[in-house]
């Protein structure tokens, strides 16, 4: 006799937990996982900020709505199907100049490995990371400027 696996879940459905008894159960909401993931991931040198540059955008303009900052939407870059017993994790990453990204990416991978294994209990099964985008340093600045030098006209 099998039993029918559970398909994964997304967003905030809770996930439960194998360990499970008669004496109740733990649940954890997906957007736990996320934020765990999300902080993990920040934690290491190198990861200047999440998400691509439209949700960047997004949640910089919903943080400055009342109450827009609130939920699991808000979490820039970090997207997690959790099961019963496993996650998975994928990050959209903007890396800082200079670091090795393959080197990057395996530190934040073992890193939100870990952290996710560590506080949830579930086993996460992979960790997918896209590297979207490079932060110099002159973008902090205000180096990089939109300046226009006026060149004299080759044609009369």
């Amino acid at each position: 006799m099998t039993t029918p696996t559970p398909s994964p879940t997304t967003g905030t459905t809770p996930a439960r937990l194998a360990d499970d008894t008669t004496q109740g159960k733990t649940t954890i909401a997906a957007s736990v996982v996320q934020k765990i993931a999300g902080i993990a991931a920040r934690e290491i040198s190198g990861v200047h900020s999440m998400g691509g540059g439209v949700s960047r955008a997004f949640g910089a303009l919903r943080e400055r709505i009342p109450g827009g900052g609130t939920g699991a939407s808000n979490i820039a870059g970090v997207q997690v199907e959790v099961g019963e017993k496993q996650a998975a994790v994928d990050l959209d990453l903007v890396v800082e100049y200079g670091a090795s990204i393959v080197d990057l990416a395996r530190a934040v991978r073992r890193n939100v490995i870990t952290a996710v294994e560590r506080m949830t209990g579930l086993e996460v099964i992979e960790v997918n990371i896209a590297v979207n985008d490079i932060h110099l340093p002159s973008e902090d600045d205000g180096a990089a400027e939109d300046v226009v030098v006026a060149q004299p006209s080759r044609v009369e």
